[in-house]
């Protein structure tokens, strides 16, 4: 058994201020490191959720964090343990940190992360249904290893400019329903849309796999976002496959003309209009290891509204006017003539 160190001291921690802390396990005789960052609002009698933030190859979490997945600002008012894991250097790989090390290895992150959650579940009091994991680059591929591979620990992900190899989805050991949040740009040659060389998978295939095994809506609904910043020369497109089980929903933001990039309007290069970090734990924090939070509770059988009441309208989530008669499972808002609204699952 790999015998784990931390650097926090297992006390309560009642009326903290906003804390950094690099905590350390050793893990298959390597020192491990991550980043903890613990916002004001923590409280050791509430189970907080975790979001997991894994770095781009070659790169660093401080750096990471600095420069890039600030999430602290969110992680303040949300109320959520934010962690920045490092990678390793890779011997096969001219030294470059690395989640997934180059043949010839028996190097796997995977359990790493695994034995990490473990640790900070001693160390903290964490929501173990609600542990959310997102990365850029490579880290956006590991993210989408972790959730087929390791898919029991993580309510939802996603993948910032991301690719994955063909063949990542195979024996995936998925449990439950999965949300995923896929953020890419069209134009990036780093890890391609659509790949010609073949190594990768279509960002297309991707939200497939994902959708399909969610259970979703096969088609996607599509909404196009207000250019705010014509001068970075790309624009996005929201993509969503709803109504999977659990409630969960698979969603691309996808950067017209937008390179290898974590967007924000604060990035000198990348898109402007939206701002990943908000986007990201928008859509996660929806969710828990069973799928949308609430969703059991939303149902339409057997419901009798007041008979004073007059059926105005039904909206979808995403403001569409529907007919109930369509008879697809999806979330819905029922506006009635006196100002009241209901918010109901068709089946």
């Amino acid at each position: 058994m790999n015998k784990l160190f931390s650097i926090l001291l297992l006390c309560p921690m009642i009326g903290l201020t906003q804390q950094l802390i690099t905590e350390t396990i050793m893990f298959d005789g390597n020192n491990r490191q991550y980043i903890v960052y613990i916002p004001q609002t923590y409280s050791p009698s509430k189970p907080s959720p975790i979001l997991i933030a894994f770095h781009g190859g070659t790169g660093y979490a401080l750096d990471f964090m600095n420069y890039e997945a600030d999430f602290r600002s969110i992680a303040d008012t949300a109320d959520f343990i934010l962690v920045y894991p490092q990678a390793l250097e890779d011997p096969n790989d001219e030294n470059h940190t690395s989640w997934m090390h180059k043949e010839p290895t028996d190097h796997n992150d995977l359990y790493f992360v695994d034995a990490m959650i473990d640790a900070l579940s001693t160390n903290y009091s964490v929501d173990n249904d609600r542990v959310y994991i997102c990365g850029y680059s490579l880290g956006g591929m590991f993210s989408y290893e972790l959730a087929c591979h390791l898919n029991n620990r993580f309510a939802a992900l996603s993948s910032v400019a991301g690719a994955a190899f063909i063949g990542a989805f195979y024996n995936c050991n998925i449990t439950h329903p999965t949300a995923l949040l896929n953020i890419a740009g069209t134009i990036d040659d780093t890890h391609p849309y659509n790949d010609s060389n073949g190594w990768y998978y279509p960002v297309s295939e991707i939200n497939n796999y994902w959708a399909t095994v969610n259970n979703t809506n096969p088609i996607p609904s599509v909404v196009e976002y207000p250019n705010l910043n014509t001068s970075d020369g790309s624009s996005v497109e929201r993509y969503s496959w709803v109504n999977g089980d659990g409630c969960v929903a698979v969603e691309e933001l996808k950067i017209i003309n937008g390179d290898h990039d974590w967007p924000s309007p604060l990035s000198p290069w990348a898109n402007q209009d939206i701002d990943a970090n908000t986007e990201i734990w928008n859509f996660v924090s929806k969710y828990n290891i069973n799928g949308l939070i609430d969703c059991e509770n939303l149902s339409i059988e057997n419901e009798h509204t007041d008979n004073e009441k007059e059926l105005v309208k039904i909206i979808n989530v995403l403001g569409q006017q529907v007919d109930i008669s369509s008879q697809r499972r999806e979330v819905l808002f029922y506006f009635f003539d006196d100002g009241s609204v209901q918010k109901k699952i068709s089946f």
